[in-house]
């Protein structure tokens, strides 16, 4: 691209017109995404410094209809630019350190950890805004974090 400024003015223009919240979604005291069959809460730390847990839900908490039933999770950390930066890895549990990309979930509350580097690279992820995500059994739901060096 021989103009990233211009890439970046635009992005940043047109998150101006976008909603905060699609209506299928609703917003819990502004931090928290939902909608039927998933949740994802505001990172926290919020500013970060380099890491930061990212809690949601999958199914429908705390009541659980379908306790059984496994749902395919994903969680993907993008910068504004929506390049990848990182997958997470799940806290906790029977498949904990395992990178949130398809794992198989049953309905519950996680929580997400993101030690604040990039994929493949290793190196710290730069200051700045970062849009956490969740994918679950297809559908997705998208929140804002902040990153501070």
């Amino acid at each position: 691209m021989k103009r990233p400024w211009a890439a970046l003015g635009l992005v940043l223009a047109l998150s101006v017109f976008m909603p905060e919240t699609s209506a299928a979604q609703t917003q819990d005291n502004g931090t928290k995404q939902s909608r039927p069959g998933m949740s994802l809460g505001q990172n926290y730390p919020n500013p970060f410094n380099p890491e930061t847990s990212i809690p949601f839900g999958v199914g429908d908490p705390p009541t659980c209809s379908d306790q059984g039933k496994q749902h395919r999770v994903s969680l993907r950390i993008y910068n504004l630019l929506h390049q990848l930066v990182s997958v997470p890895v799940l806290k906790g549990g029977n498949f904990a350190g395992q990178p949130l990309n398809g794992l198989s979930l049953q309905c519950g509350e996680y929580v997400a950890y993101w030690d604040g580097k990039v994929v493949g690279t290793g190196r710290e992820a730069a200051s700045g805004v970062y849009l956490f995500r969740l994918e679950v059994d297809g559908k997705t739901l998208l929140i804002k974090g902040f990153s501070v060096k």
